[in-house]
């Protein structure tokens, strides 16, 4: 898979909010890290699968658009930084989510994703849920 059809799947998924299309990005051993918010990392496919469906499960966002403002390619060819905005409502609020993916891409699957997310944002959405 190319990295423009995994940053189109990775966007689907979180538009379908489907932890099982996003789960099948990534490689069985990948690493999701979540820099900044403070949870703990997700380690394995799986890990990824579990997380969040339960994450995505409880949240009362709805997600409307998720809008994909740049992707970057870096010298590393297997690095990419994707800058975000996820629109949606939550509570009978419309709420926007910034956020960058750092995605590090091997044999066409995500072995790392370093996922910073506005964490002011999210604490809207918890709020407003």
């Amino acid at each position: 898979m190319s990295i423009e059809e995994i940053v189109t799947g990775f966007h689907a998924a979180m538009l379908h909010k489907s932890a099982d299309e996003l789960a099948d990005l990534y490689a069985e051993d990948a690493l999701h890290e979540f820099p900044f918010g403070g949870l703990a990392p997700y380690e394995g496919r799986e890990a990824v699968r579990e997380n969040y469906r339960a994450t995505w499960g409880a949240t009362p966002f709805e997600v409307e658009e998720v809008r994909r403002v740049a992707l970057h390619r870096t010298q590393d060819p297997e690095v990419v930084v994707v800058e975000q905005t996820v629109h949606g409502t939550a509570g009978g609020h419309r709420l926007t989510v910034p956020g960058l993916l750092v995605l590090r891409i091997r044999d066409g699957k995500i072995v790392h994703t370093r996922d910073y997310m506005d964490t002011s944002a999210i604490a809207q959405v918890r709020a407003a849920g």
